[in-house]
């Protein structure tokens, strides 16, 4: 089996690879742990999206695997230090959707500014409540960016381009990084330092032991009363029940989440039923636009792979290695 494919993946690009190679797809697969134990063995390389759990166990019973296309950015559901231990490669076109995500950040917080779901709703329920759906500008007011990677990067920029104030905590940027200057930025030695002064925070951080639960009861206490929290991240980093608690006091104004702890989740919370709350289905990187590039990156690089060159896209290493 030259190619496995463990979730629901379609694109022309896996239609090119399946007449050259030998890909086998099983959407639900994903959802079973010994089926996929017992496919992994066979495969020389395995798509997966972020279903798809390859843990160190995983990838040591498969002794064929060359490596492992990533359709997305987000790593934390693959053990890229156990791939390459075991000389797997692991590939993830990182800037594939980052203009998508961005776009979608900046969407939510001009829908959260303007009360763009409330006011949808009510007029089509036959309303005409103009003074119910009185927003706020973003002129003038300070977003907190909590990362500032490629993403966080171009939200800065398009963030600028209405006026807004950038303070940005991210402890892997400099003090004197000229990215800082060109945005006209203020870098915060600490996150509470950050929160503390905006009317909408982002988050664009990728989900690590460090960041689970970055965003806490104690976080959103630190966040300025009223203001808005955006998450088009990993829902990992945030506290769902902590993030409910703060809506619900007013400490928040309201929230834009794409992203869910579970996805999809499992039961109905509070967080349905708030109208200051805007939830989407992990759409960032759902454009067009987005889903061409990646899946072409990634399809590329697996047929690289399999071609014995190296991969473009490869965030551990861009050939096969010796296993340990």
């Amino acid at each position: 089996m030259d190619i496995l494919i463990s979730e629901d993946l379609e694109a022309p690009a896996i239609q090119r690879l399946a007449q050259k190679y030998s890909v086998v797809r099983e959407a639900r697969l994903w959802k079973s742990p010994n089926g996929l134990r017992e496919k992994i063995r066979e495969a020389r390389t395995i798509m997966v999206r972020n279903q798809t759990q390859l843990t160190a166990e995983l990838l040591g019973a498969a002794p064929q695997l060359l490596g492992i296309g990533r359709v997305g950015v987000g790593l934390d559901n693959i053990d890229v230090a156990a791939a390459t231990r075991l000389g797997i490669v692991v590939m993830a076109p990182l800037n594939a959707n980052a203009v998508s995500v961005a776009d979608l950040t900046l969407g939510l917080i001009l829908a959260l500014a303007r009360k763009i779901p409330v006011a949808d709703r009510s007029t089509k329920a036959g309303g005409w409540d103009r003074k119910g759906c009185t927003g706020i500008e973003l002129d003038g007011k300070t977003l907190a960016i909590c990362g500032l990677g490629r993403i966080g990067r171009l939200v800065a920029l398009r963030a600028k381009a209405f006026g807004i104030r950038l303070a940005v905590f991210d402890p892997f940027v400099k003090a004197d990084a000229p990215i800082l200057a060109e945005l006209n930025a203020t870098l915060c030695d600490k996150l509470e330092q950050a929160l503390s002064q905006a009317d909408f925070v982002t988050v664009h951080s990728p989900l690590t032991p460090e960041t689970k639960h970055m965003f806490n009861a104690r976080t959103f206490a630190a966040m300025k009363q009223g203001a808005f929290f955006i998450n088009t991240s990993r829902g990992g980093v945030m506290d769902e029940a902590a993030l409910l608690a703060a809506l619900q006091s007013g400490q928040l104004a309201g929230a834009g989440l794409d992203v869910r702890e579970t996805e999809p989740p499992t039961a109905r919370t509070a967080l349905e039923s708030l109208d200051q709350v805007i939830l989407t289905p992990h759409i960032g990187s759902f454009t067009t636009e987005a889903q061409t590039r990646t899946f072409e990156a990634v399809c590329d690089d697996l047929e690289r792979l399999l071609r014995g060159e190296a991969a473009v896209n490869s965030v551990n290493m861009p050939r096969p290695g010796k296993r340990e």
